[in-house]
């Protein structure tokens, strides 16, 4: 059996990716209550860039942490179209979830089912992303440890939609930012440690791209897009700014010249 390590590069891999879980998480929630605020194309704009954050935030965390797995006799790459896949699972389960409380008038039940989905969907992503590594050897999983990542990754996303439905103010939206973060690190390392791994010692080229070749510049974009669109949320008034200023400027055109 090779040894597994999960924080190579020490506690740098697990702090990045916490931090860009919770960003990812914050940013997706002022979305969503902008957008429960909004309507018509507004609305929709707001639920895109909502799922688009959480999405990013997730799969930037789960790849983040995985510059620092590394498996003691063997080199690490990843399949690049797999990769890719799990983006694209990431952002459209999450996008299902989003959508669903958004629109539904019976949130209840678009709170359980989207829950649901977003959970399984992130679980998959992140199995997704596993199944992408390519090394000299034989990946094996604890089955019990998986299905608690996957109970993990369903109340997590269902805990995100609930808050982004009933958590209104910035200081609730950041606590509630941070205690996603930590469920999502949370399911990432469950789903780690459920892993083991057989090593087979060769001395063939692996298929597919280091880490830093391709998982560190996508990562880095997808992090760069947190980031700026952060900025842009925190800089564009809410509706009750524009209704407030858009009743101001009416006093002020009704007062007599």
């Amino acid at each position: 059996m090779g040894h597994l390590d999960h924080a190579a590069l020490g506690w740098l891999t697990p702090t990045l990716s916490y931090v860009m879980a919770c960003i990812g998480a914050a940013l997706g929630l002022r979305c969503t209550v902008r957008a429960l605020g909004a309507t018509g194309r507004s609305r929709r704009n707001w639920l895109i860039t909502a799922a688009s954050a959480i999405g990013t935030g997730i799969w930037t965390m789960h790849f983040v942490a995985m510059l620092g797995f590394s498996v003691s006799g063997s080199d690490i790459r990843y399949d690049v179209p797999l990769t890719i896949v799990s983006l694209l699972v990431a952002m459209v389960v999450v996008s299902a979830g989003v959508f669903a409380v958004g629109y539904s008038r019976d949130r209840v039940r678009a709170l359980f089912l989207g829950g649901l989905t977003t959970g399984l969907g992130v679980a998959s992503m992140h199995y997704l992303g596993m199944a992408a590594v390519r090394l000299h050897g034989d990946v094996e999983y604890d089955p019990v440890l998986v299905g608690l990542s996957v109970l993990i990754a369903v109340v997590a996303a269902t805990a995100a939609l609930w808050a982004a439905l009933n958590i209104k103010s910035p200081v609730a939206v950041t606590i509630a930012s941070l205690i996603m973060g930590a469920a999502v690190s949370s399911m990432h390392y469950t789903g780690m440690f459920a892993v083991s791994v057989r090593v087979s010692p060769s001395g063939a080229v692996l298929p597919g791209a280091t880490a830093m070749q391709f998982i560190f510049p996508l990562a880095v974009g997808l992090g760069s897009y947190l980031f700026l669109t952060s900025a842009f949320v925190a800089l564009s008034p809410t509706t009750g700014e524009r209704e407030a200023s858009a009743s101001a400027q009416r006093a002020v055109e009704s007062i007599p010249s």
